[in-house]
């Protein structure tokens, strides 16, 4: 099964970057993702198999023990690929926190050979798929409002015609520090 290990978004945090999506769409011409869709991934795995599952989410209890909560703070816009056909995301300001649960959690899957993709890390958000980006600058955006994410989440990855559709198989809570039922 296709899988990745992400923090999911508060609520207020997703409906703002529901609401900066919108925006954008107006100058934007690509496929905007779901507001359901939108997390920021620690580590991609890919195809994996139940024991594969199992070690990624040993990796996750054993790791996310010492892990705080993730300061949410945007940081501008930028995009993958070329701007005809790019991946449009919104960044998120590097902090301590994230930091101290994603080097961590990639060395625990490694440690249990886990294979992820292990391009460098920068902390997203897709907005948007084959996007069509203006030549010119874009008008002022609203960005949203700071937040702290809390959910670590092991979602398995459906790929569908409109899209990816994604379904939880494991949560940790990072406040509480321990798993959250589904």
């Amino acid at each position: 099964m296709r899988t990745f290990i992400a923090l999911e978004l508060p609520d207020g945090f997703a409906a703002d970057v529901a609401a900066l999506a919108r925006q954008l769409s107006a100058e934007v011409e690509g496929r905007f993702m779901r507001r359901e869709s939108y997390h920021l991934t620690l580590a991609f795995l890919g195809d994996v198999d139940e024991a594969e599952l199992a070690s990624a989410i040993a990796a996750i209890e054993d790791t996310c023990p010492s892990c705080s909560p993730v300061p949410l703070r945007a940081d501008g816009l930028g995009k993958f690929g070329r701007s005809s056909d790019a991946t449009l995301w919104l960044g998120i300001a590097p902090n301590p926190e994230l930091d101290d649960l994603v080097y961590p959690l990639r060395d625990a899957l490694v440690d249990r050979g886990v294979d992820f993709d292990e391009k460098t890390f920068k902390a997203h958000i897709t907005l948007a798929r084959r996007a069509k980006l203006p030549s010119g600058s874009l008008p002022p955006l609203e960005f949203p409002r700071d937040d702290s994410a809390t959910c670590i989440t092991v979602f398995k990855s459906t790929l569908e015609k409109d899209g990816a559709v994604y379904k939880p198989l494991f949560r940790y809570d990072l406040e509480a520090h321990r798993a959250l039922p589904l």
